[in-house]
């Protein structure tokens, strides 16, 4: 009986840290203000490759990390090169499985402005750092700890970014349920 509630416990806690495919997740992150926790980590693959590997901080690991309010972040590593346009269009694309069309349109020069950002980079290489953090106010994009682009308005945006990972139509079904620490 003790030995399951340690264990109840001991699962309930966020992810002190984590490493899918050689990449170290730390188990906490400060996005402005506010200490996040790791809610988990997960590997994006395509067919056989590993495109990324993925790490989802929260303010509480255990709430909906969509739905629950204030700043979050998610930090994308690059496991092989992707370019500027493949990288955009699979996140318009994730959006678009997501959203209904008016909702895919309403967040398209969003989506857009996070396309410009990427193709300043012209290319997401091997061992980069993408970090797309939520502040309370706007989406700041940032490549290897730098900032890039201006800020992204509209929290709808943001919402709409973790759904492609976490939404109904996810890219990845385990990599879901990695985000969400299991």
């Amino acid at each position: 009986m003790a030995f399951r509630l340690l264990l109840l416990l001991l699962l309930a806690l966020p992810l002190q840290a984590a490493e899918v495919a050689g990449v170290k997740f730390d188990g906490k992150a400060k996005v402005g203000n506010a200490e996040l926790a790791l809610a988990g980590a997960g590997l994006r693959k395509r067919l056989f490759f590993q495109v990324y590997a993925i790490g989802l901080y929260v303010q509480d690991p255990k709430a909906d990390p969509i739905a629950q309010a204030g700043p979050k972040r998610v930090r994308i590593h690059m496991l092989r090169d992707v370019g500027a346009q493949q990288f955009t269009e699979a996140l318009a694309d994730g959006i678009q499985a997501n959203h209904g069309e008016a909702q895919a349109k309403a967040l398209e020069p969003r989506v857009a402005q996070l396309g410009a950002i990427m193709a300043r980079v012209g290319e997401a290489k091997t061992g980069m750092a993408i970090t797309l953090d939520w502040n309370g106010k706007e989406t700041l994009v940032s490549i290897d700890g730098k900032p890039a682009g201006d800020p992204i308005p509209g929290e709808d945006f943001y919402r709409a970014l973790l759904r492609i990972w976490l939404g109904e139509q996810p890219v990845q079904e385990d990599l879901k349920k990695a985000l969400r620490g299991g």
